[in-house]
């Protein structure tokens, strides 16, 4: 077996992400990822491949407009790879980077329905908050996972 590779994400892995993405999720997310993510977030952005092929893949970034705060847009593992340790592995580089580092907190949201990602969060030390209704907009519930970066 191939040994993994890690790597920052560049613009052009958009057309190797997208094309995986509804076979990755089971169903239709493709959309929530438009190329503009890899365009402008790329530099804190991670691509895994294992014998060149795409096996996993982080998209994050410390937001613009609230600098403490980092954020984890989309996190996909190859179903082939799940349970290997390969998403806690994206998320430690991720959060090692230097101005990831710095800053106070990460989030990311999931669906109420993902099981798999809540138990994922609450394992690597994200606190779940109860379900907001209409988060991204009406009937669009989402879950909050938070993580301090830092303690108090």
């Amino acid at each position: 077996m191939d040994e993994v590779s890690f790597r920052q994400a560049a613009p052009d892995d958009h057309d190797k992400i997208v094309p995986v993405l509804n076979d990755w999720w089971g169903r239709e997310v493709a959309a929530g990822l438009p190329r503009l993510f890899l365009q402008h977030f790329h530099s804190t952005s991670l691509v895994a491949e294992q014998g060149g092929d795409l096996i996993g893949f982080l998209i994050g970034f410390v937001s613009p407009s609230q600098p403490a705060e980092a954020y984890i847009h989309y996190v996909g593992i190859h179903p082939g790879h799940r349970r290997s340790g390969l998403a806690r592995h994206l998320y430690g580089h991720f959060l090692s980077q230097p101005s990831v580092a710095k800053c106070a907190w990460v989030r990311a949201i999931t669906s109420p329905l993902n099981a798999g990602s809540i138990e994922f969060h609450e394992h690597m030390g994200f606190d779940v908050s109860d379900p907001v209704v209409d988060y991204n907009g009406p009937g669009r519930d989402m879950v909050v996972l938070t993580r301090a970066l830092h303690s108090s």
